[in-house]
Parts: structure tokens; C-alpha cells; sequence
């Protein structure tokens, strides 16, 4: 044999020379994450962590919820991975950051999930009896409380995930109650008038954050509002502005309009008054020439604000 044929017959991984590792040559992240954390779990790192915050000076973050009511996505995991970074940190820092996840098991996103299903099947809402509609959306946010909690548990977000609070417990239910009493007992519960959204097809109310909004361009318009009492006017006017110069006799106004611009004219019809403001200068004009088809007309006074 030849010295071409010896070098080809040789392997050359025996002359390269590198430093010796246990570590595996591939990641293989999706099975070993898994893995780190059931170590984790069996070593019960969170009750350490815990162990080890007694004492320290506390450092509350307080987690909106997310809706219990299908998969998590990237947002969530944004949000999540995030926070666990800051209880991460504050903990190393010295602080006792404990992380206590929760979830929101109540609303219109649950229950439409739940209606989705009835039309799926051909069923009518109002015919199905409210305490067995309620325990299905309790089923349905139980079932996504748990199928999330896995999915949060898999980003690695260390927490309370055994004891987290949920809207819908009973005994959370109960402490609403409790604090709503209190708040009607000091008598800061009142009943009054508020503009409400409601939704005519769910026949429910809806919260401002589930409204869309649909664009829309309206028209802005000039408005003249017949003076009614010449002599109430000069009043008005004149108690607004003291310095304004006005006629003193009321039939320099008899016949003036005050004009008032808006870009709401859907609110014209409910209009019941026009207020004068210290703050703001006013000109009474009488109009001598006007382009054909303008809203002002010859020999028509008017009201106007300096702007």
C-alpha cells in the first residue's frame, strides 16, 4: 500500500484535537425543555424560591388576567415572559416577588364561545334554561384555565400555577359581594344615569374595550339660532363681556341670529341653549353683501365669537 492509499483510508477525526464536553451536540430543545422543567417541578424550585423570599421586602406585581377561553398566543406569551422577567429580577435583587397567575372566567368572550356552539348545533340561546348556559361557560372557562395554565407552564413563567386566583372561585365571588356591600353601606352606591353600550343581539352589556368603531365622515355645519328677546341678548352679551360696546336699545338685536359652527349635527335637534363665556370676545355684524346660495344673508345680523 502506497502513501496515497494509506491517507485515503485514514480517518482524520482522530487527528483533530478537541477539548472534551458532555455536552450533546444537537439542543434538541423540544424534548429537553420539557425536561427542565419536570426537574424543576420535582425539585419543587418554586416552594424554595419561596422559602428563601420569607422576610425580604415584598414586591407585588399585579397581573390583569387573560380571558380563559381558547389557546394562548404571542401576545400572551409576551406578556407573560415578560412579567417572569421582573419577578425573576426583583427576587435576585433581594426582594420577596412572588408571581401569582390568574384568569378571567367571566364576559361576553366566554359566552360567545358557548353560543357558538348552540348555533353549531342548531340550538336557540333563549331557550336554554340561564343556570345550565352559566355552568357551561363555567365548564368551558375551567377546561381553558387548565389548557393554559399547561401552555404558560411550558414558556418556562414560574409561578403560584397550583394556586391561582380565578374571577369565577366562589370565594372570590363572595369577597365582590362583600366589598360592594361595604361600598353600599358607606353610601358611595348610588343609582344614576350613565350611557351604556348593549349589545341588542347578545342582550347584554358590552364593555368599551369590545366596541369597534366603523369610520365614519360627518359633515360640519353653521347654525343660526334666532335671537328671541333683543333685550335679553344685550343682557347676555354684555354680562359675558362687560367691555363689549353694544346699542343699548334692544332693536339693534331684535333681528340678529347667533351663529354657532359644529361638527355634530346629529346634536342640533336636542339643542336647548347657547352659552357666553367672560373669556371670549363677540362681534355683532350686519351683513351688506353675500355670495348667492350662502348661508349668510343681506341685511341679517348676527352674533358671532372672535376666533
Amino acid at each position: 500500500m502506497n502513501d496515497a492509499q494509506a491517507d485515503a483510508q485514514r480517518d482524520y477525526r482522530d487527528t483533530v484535537f478537541l477539548p472534551q464536553t458532555s455536552f450533546p451536540m444537537r439542543g434538541d430543545l423540544p424534548k429537553k425543555e420539557p425536561q427542565i422543567l419536570a426537574r424543576w417541578d420535582a425539585a419543587d424550585l418554586w416552594g424554595k424560591l419561596r422559602a428563601a423570599a420569607v422576610g425580604r421586602p415584598l414586591f407585588i406585581l399585579h397581573d390583569g388576567p387573560p380571558y380563559a377561553n381558547g389557546n394562548i398566543h404571542i401576545g400572551h406569551a409576551l406578556n407573560k415572559i415578560l412579567k417572569d422577567l421582573v419577578t425573576r429580577s426583583k427576587n435576585m435583587l433581594g426582594y420577596n416577588a412572588a408571581y401569582v397567575p390568574g384568569w378571567d372566567c367571566h364576559g361576553l368572550p366566554i359566552e360567545w364561545k358557548i353560543e357558538e356552539q348552540y348555533r353549531a348545533k342548531g340550538q336557540d340561546k333563549s331557550k336554554v334554561a340561564i343556570n345550565e348556559f352559566r355552568a357551561e361557560c363555567r365548564t368551558f372557562a375551567q377546561y381553558w384555565v387548565d389548557t393554559q395554565r399547561e401552555e404558560f407552564k411550558r414558556l418556562g413563567v414560574m409561578g403560584d400555577w397550583k394556586n391561582p386566583y380565578l374571577t369565577m372561585s366562589f370565594d372570590a365571588e363572595a369577597q365582590i359581594a362583600r366589598e360592594l356591600m361595604k361600598i353600599a353601606a358607606s353610601g358611595q352606591l348610588y343609582r344614576g344615569s350613565k350611557p351604556v353600550m348593549w349589545s341588542v343581539v347578545e342582550r347584554t352589556a358590552l364593555a368599551e374595550a369590545e366596541i369597534e368603531y366603523q369610520d365614519y365622515e360627518s359633515d360640519t355645519i353653521w347654525v343660526k339660532f334666532p335671537v328671541r328677546s333683543g333685550a335679553d341678548m344685550v343682557h347676555l352679551v354684555a354680562d359675558a363681556v362687560p367691555s363689549m360696546r353694544l346699542p343699548d336699545e334692544r332693536g339693534a338685536l331684535e333681528r340678529a341670529s347667533v351663529v354657532i359652527w359644529t361638527t355634530t349635527p346629529w346634536t342640533i335637534p336636542a339643542n336647548r341653549a347657547i352659552s357666553f363665556s367672560r373669556k371670549i370676545a363677540y362681534s355683532v355684524f350686519e351683513v351688506t353683501e353675500a355670495p348667492e346660495g350662502n348661508w349668510a344673508k343681506v341685511g341679517e345680523t348676527y352674533v358671532l365669537a372672535n376666533t
